[in-house]
């Protein structure tokens, strides 16, 4: 294993110290709990506060979110562990400006299991909570951590609208309405080519042998769908391009985002074959995109490989995707 780390045990708080240490106009470090919260506290009061979190390997989700139009706070478990309660609870208390506040979580049995956990305390301190769970998934239904569909790319596109949508000053029950409605018309599948190593284990996570791929990999290195032989990046687009559209399904005519994702270990070189490969099956299916993302946002450490993710568009989501944003992820509009 080769890792550009000091020392191994503290390389999740030194990755969130450099994060902040290159955006300190953005967002701070609180590192007693590994959480992220804006810079600017100052209009916090007047809106609904957005937290997220999970376990670290996935950067820049979800830390790297954190800032103007997106989150206001996100806590960061160790290597691909969910945050504890105590940290989420101290995110919320760090960023609750007193107008409710709205949690985004992947559906992962740690992290359902911590955020509720969290969410009851805080509610017994007067504060207004609410939660949305996301499982944008198409992979398998219950999978090695969750019940039910994993939450995976579709996790950055919600953090994104739910987010402009609180900066523009959506009251928090319409927010939770709105964070339901992204996760209803978003649907993802991935593949590896490689396995990801985990630097306290020092060894890559699964066995895939250099001539096979494996699809509907879970970005923790979860199992997938099946193993087959390395292809064209054509074939392994067609393949997971259609489990997407077919699941929701997606129809001719539909307004979409299409968002290619890489996993960590992947050059946008070739993640833009992937994004014309899928450009190409969505308008010949007459699917209209009108709004993409190419590049690596949702990671699972160095692993090899990319993520598919399609979002039906309205009026109001697209508004909302293009709202100014400022944070270590995207910044345009302001």
């Amino acid at each position: 294993m080769k890792k550009l780390v000091n020392k191994v045990d503290d390389a999740v708080v030194e990755s969130l110290a450099g994060l902040c240490a290159a955006h300190s106009d953005l967002i701070r470090f609180l590192p007693e709990y590994k959480t992220v919260i804006r810079a600017d506290t100052r209009t916090r009061s007047a809106k609904v506060a957005v937290i997220s979190g999970g376990g670290s390997g996935h950067e820049p989700l979800h830390c790297g979110c954190v800032g103007f139009g997106m989150l206001d706070a996100a806590c960061a478990g160790e290597i691909f562990t969910s945050p504890t309660p105590e940290q989420i609870c101290e995110a919320v208390r760090a960023a609750d400006g007193g107008k409710g506040v709205l949690l985004l979580v992947k559906n992962y049995t740690g992290d359902v299991m911590n955020f509720q956990m969290a969410s009851d305390i805080l509610r017994a301190e007067g504060r207004e909570i609410e939660q949305v769970i996301i499982d944008d998934d198409v992979s398998v239904k219950d999978s090695t951590w969750t019940a039910g569909r994993r939450g995976v790319a579709g996790t950055f596109l919600a953090e994104k609208i739910v987010g402009a949508g609180a900066e523009s000053g959506t009251a928090l029950g319409e927010l939770k309405e709105l964070a339901e409605r992204v996760n209803a018309n978003v649907r993802t599948m991935g593949v590896a080519l490689t396995s990801c190593t985990v630097p306290a284990v020092g060894k890559p996570t699964f066995d895939l042998p250099d001539d096979e791929i494996e699809l509907g990999i879970g970005i923790h290195g979860e199992p997938g769908r099946e193993r087959m032989k390395l292809a064209m990046s054509r074939e392994m687009v067609e393949y997971l391009a259609n489990a997407v559209l077919d699941d929701l399904p997606f129809n001719e005519g539909d307004e979409v985002l299409a968002f290619v994702n890489g996993m960590g270990g992947t050059p946008l070189s070739e993640l833009c074959i992937v994004y014309g490969d899928l450009k190409k099956i969505l308008d010949g299916r007459g699917i209209i995109t009108t709004r993409s993302l190419v590049g690596n946002y949702v990671t699972s450490l160095d692993m090899q490989g990319c993520s598919i993710t399609v979002m039906k568009l309205d009026a109001m989501s697209r508004a909302l995707w293009d709202y100014p944003v400022q944070t270590p992820a995207l910044r345009w509009g302001r």
